[in-house]
């Protein structure tokens, strides 16, 4: 016999007294004082059901607000438009859309497949670019005149920010830098998109990442974070 003892039994509830209804009245009125206390909590926690989400709504329009705010701050022009209705109607790679609403585009028709997330050198097909924003990424295009040296710092940016992100020259864009999404209000949202398209003439890392907390991985065709790798 092993000397460990024996966990114990369950133990029995202690008897828990309800005021008796006879008496003077005193038992009665504190039925009635935890009933009302009762009645205040389920009100309040059905208010909470029904309006407690808005807070977490109006915090997520906040912090896109403020993204936009240090956008405009570090001298960047925001364009916020209806996004069109993705399709595959872009029958070519190197073909294009007379319905899109953004330059670069930003929504709408595009080819069947996207581009290969990464950092070029070398300009993008945008027709592809397209698709990529469809599944949730972000891309960065610059200008044939932006200078070397914010071209290293977006390939700086572009190294923390891998997954889901394009960085490639626009040369039609001089000296800007454009910032594109296409976001959509939830998954099951499809049809009810936005897209955001910033174009700056400097690179400022906290209105950059600001744009890209706020926007990136909400496309209208959602792909997990970790599926949008370099590469692939």
């Amino acid at each position: 016999m092993s000397s460990t003892s024996r966990p114990e039994g369950p133990k029995k509830k202690a008897n828990v007294k309800v005021p008796s209804s006879s008496g003077d009245g005193s038992n009665r009125r504190l039925l009635l004082i935890i009933g009302a206390a009762g009645i205040v909590v389920v009100f309040a926690g059905i208010g909470y059901a029904l309006f407690g989400g808005g807070s977490s709504s109006g915090s997520t329009s906040s912090t896109s607000s403020n993204a936009i705010k240090l956008l405009e701050a570090s001298g960047c022009t925001v364009q916020t438009v209806k996004a069109l209705k993705g399709d595959h109607t872009v029958v070519t790679p190197e073909g294009t859309s007379n319905k899109w609403n953004t330059s670069p585009p930003t929504s709408g028709p595009h080819y069947s497949q996207q581009a290969i997330w990464g950092a070029y050198t070398e300009p993008l097909l945008a027709a592809q670019v397209v698709h990529n924003l469809e599944h949730g990424g972000i891309f960065i295009q610059y200008g044939k005149d932006v200078p070397q040296a914010t071209i290293d710092e977006l390939k700086g940016f572009y190294d923390s920010h891998q997954n889901g992100t394009l960085l490639a020259p626009f040369p039609s864009l001089g000296s800007k830098i454009a910032i594109g999404v296409w976001t959509t209000s939830s998954s099951s949202a499809a049809e009810d998109g936005t897209v955001h398209l910033a174009k700056c003439t400097t690179f400022d890392e906290k209105a950059y990442a600001a744009f890209f907390d706020s926007y990136q991985f909400k496309g209208p065709e959602r792909f997990p974070k970790n599926s949008l790798l370099p590469g692939s």
